[in-house]
């Protein structure tokens, strides 16, 4: 089937309403940004750790060569800097002037303003806009007001749409391109759920965007998009929410669907990977350092840290009527219940015989060198969060959140930067969309067909 849909307005051009979505480190580059721009929608770089290039167009690793956590968090954000502006210099080369160029910033990115600032004074006249989620990015629209440039915050509800309103955004309303509300339970990535809300339970987005809808026009914003990501695979799916009066003005994003293209840098053995997904193979966990819930493939990564959270017992301060049992590891000794000593022993018993404390007055127990590494990857932090609860890390004056760094979690800028630049999909964080699963049975990959992102864009733009 084929849709007619109709163009948006933005920054003076008639633009398709799909927006191509930011994805982690390295993953939205200039190349993949540049080839969704040319087909006439809105492309997204990553500016977060982006890849930089040296003379001859090949990339620079990051190096870090500083001795202190403050010296290589300087060092990330120059990385940060330089690399944006070669991938927005590589879109812009390559999308010609056609369609709109954006920059997506996680706004717990440890010095996600800086890098903004950084990038936005060198790309004037290239940048249409800037998407930020994983916060409350309350300084979003000054920010954008100083360059001139729209802003769109990614929200998971009209509450907290309504807050950042009230509190920042009424000063720049000019510049408001759009508000993203991304499906906490579907989009890849990073995820706003709240408290309030159920990981398992997910909720039918048409009333959440239909209230965040409704507060927006209250707030006179009725002739703002909203551009729904998270869960959209085609827009046959989604035909009752184009035109739809109650909902305004909807635009689409597209996160998932982009990774398997031949622009796409991910590995090959990441696009097969994709392609050998079945439903249920995306999880939504909640073991980032940032302390957000994120959805990424199942696989040993993720089973490794599955096993870390299991193989823990309680701890108590002193032997009392609870905690009335002593555990030695080592030359250590613990006070536990009586009913977890035999599967503590187990587990030392089974190699697991090296117990790590956390912020949760529990051991953890895990393998010799899976400890070691921990404790390298914690020492060898680069302070890539505004605050880490894997490493304690904080942006702040003392650069540390003041509590005990959680074994649980990872180094999630050691995971991302080789998933992105190695063929191991298997041992690291690999973010994806719940209906990645969709790969293997949609018949416009069949044979293991890549197309590439202008085949893609027609493809979206028929319906299917």
């Amino acid at each position: 089937m084929s849709f007619s849909l109709n163009s948006i307005r933005v920054d003076g051009k008639d633009v398709l309403p799909l927006i191509e979505g930011g994805k982690g480190v390295a993953i939205s580059t200039g190349a993949s940004t540049g080839a969704w721009a040319s087909t006439g929608g809105i492309g997204t770089i990553s500016a977060v750790m982006a890849d930089s290039y040296d003379e001859h167009g090949n990339t620079v690793p990051h190096e870090y060569s500083g001795k202190t956590r403050l010296e290589r968090h300087h060092e990330m954000v120059n990385f940060s800097i330089r690399g944006t502006i070669d991938q927005v210099r590589k879109a812009w080369e390559i999308s010609k002037g056609e369609g709109l160029i954006n920059i997506n910033m996680l706004w717990e990115l440890g010095g996600a303003q800086e890098i903004l600032h950084g990038v936005l004074e060198k790309t004037k006249g290239m940048v249409s806009g800037i998407t930020c989620g994983a916060g409350m990015p309350f300084k979003l629209g000054e920010l954008a007001s100083k360059y001139g440039v729209n802003y769109y915050p990614i929200v998971s509800s009209g509450r907290a749409f309504n807050l950042l309103w009230r509190r920042a955004y009424k000063k720049s309303a000019d510049l408001l391109g759009g508000v993203v509300y991304e499906d906490p339970w579907l989009a890849g990535g990073h995820n706003g759920l709240s408290n309030a809300e159920d990981p398992t339970k997910p909720q039918d987005p048409y009333p959440r965007v239909r209230e965040l809808r409704s507060i927006m026009t209250k707030l006179g914003l009725d002739h703002v998009p909203i551009i729904m990501a998270g869960g959209v695979w085609n827009l046959k799916e989604w035909k009752d929410w184009i035109d739809n009066k109650e909902l305004g003005l909807i635009v689409f994003q597209f996160g998932t669907r982009p990774l398997l293209t031949k622009e796409s840098p991910i590995s090959d053995s990441w696009k097969k990977k994709l392609m050998s997904l079945k439903a249920g193979d995306v999880l939504l966990q909640n073991f980032s350092p940032t302390g957000f819930f994120s959805s990424a493939i199942k696989n040993s990564f993720i089973n490794e840290l599955l096993g870390r959270t299991e193989r823990q017992v309680q701890i108590g301060p002193i032997a009392d009527e609870e905690f009335n049992t002593q555990l030695t590891v080592g030359r250590k000794k613990y006070n536990i219940r009586g009913e977890d000593y035999a599967k503590a022993n187990n587990w030392i018993a089974a190699g697991y015989d090296m117990a790590m404390k956390t912020p949760s007055d529990t051991l953890m127990f895990v393998t010799a060198d899976k400890c070691a590494e921990i404790r390298t990857d914690q020492k060898d932090c680069v302070g890539c969060l505004s605050q880490c609860r894997f490493s304690s890390w904080a942006e702040n004056e003392k650069n540390t959140t003041g509590k005990l760094a959680d074994p649980r979690s990872f180094c999630i800028q050691k995971t991302l930067e080789a998933v992105a630049h190695t063929e191991d999909v298997d041992n690291n964080m690999a973010f994806a969309g719940h209906n990645a699963y969709r790969f293997g049975s949609d018949p416009f990959y069949s044979n293991g067909f890549v197309p590439t992102v202008k085949q893609l864009v027609e493809r979206i733009v028929s319906g299917d």
